[in-house]
């Protein structure tokens, strides 16, 4: 069984698709961040950096609780132990390129979009802020819309890279972005919305369930 510390944020959705899409078991534990459950004692104690999401898998590898945190690592974790959605080790080349579009995410997308969601949503309207996220978020669309015009998935089949990435692509309203001008990304986004395992765990609403 796992327990998922989590909140539906576009890093949060990750570990709910991946989860959904192997069909285990999990329980999830709602960390309520805008109410700042992530600094309490429960919650650092499982993770230290006090950010969502987090798990222990009580059926870890030596048979005893395993805690993790960082969404990448989680994915990779989880993918090597049920075997799906990452080549295996034996297969370095591939293996490796899907882990450095994960990267991408985890360095690139994920810290430049957030930024985005911040300076454009703010109260506080900081133009300069706005422009330089807002242009390297469209940069960043534009690695991703040249990568998917010769691949269907980031690389080769469905992984945990793309599950990583969808759920950011997911707030293109908050970036001032439109799928038309990005229509591979929009052939691929399309694509995995309509998985039944993405759809589930894009649907989470943690806050209706409290």
């Amino acid at each position: 069984m796992i327990d998922l510390y989590n909140w539906h944020t576009s890093n949060g959705r990750k570990l709910f698709i991946m989860l959904e899409e192997l069909d285990v078991p999990y329980r999830t534990h709602a960390i309520n961040i805008m109410k700042d459950d992530q600094f309490t004692p429960e919650f650092v104690a499982i993770n230290p950096n006090s950010k969502i999401p987090a798990m222990i898998d009580q059926d870890g590898p030596d048979g005893k609780p395993f805690t993790l945190f960082e969404s990448g690592a989680m994915l990779m974790y989880l993918a090597d132990k049920h075997g799906k959605f990452l080549p295996p080790v034996e297969d370095v080349r591939n293996r490796y390129i899907t882990i450095q579009w994960l990267m991408f995410q985890m360095g690139g997308i994920g810290p430049m979009f957030g930024q985005a969601h911040h300076f454009r949503r703010a109260s506080t309207k900081v133009e300069y802020g706005i422009e330089r996220y807002t242009k390297e978020t469209r940069r960043l669309w534009g690695v991703l819309d040249a990568h998917l015009a010769d691949n269907a998935y980031m690389h080769i089949d469905y992984s945990i890279a793309d599950m990583a990435i969808f759920p950011w692509t997911a707030r293109y309203e908050w970036q001032g972005v439109s799928l038309d001008d990005f229509p591979n990304v929009k052939r691929w986004y399309r694509a995995l919305e309509s998985r039944p395992a993405v759809a589930k765990a894009m649907g989470v609403n943690l806050a209706e369930a409290a």
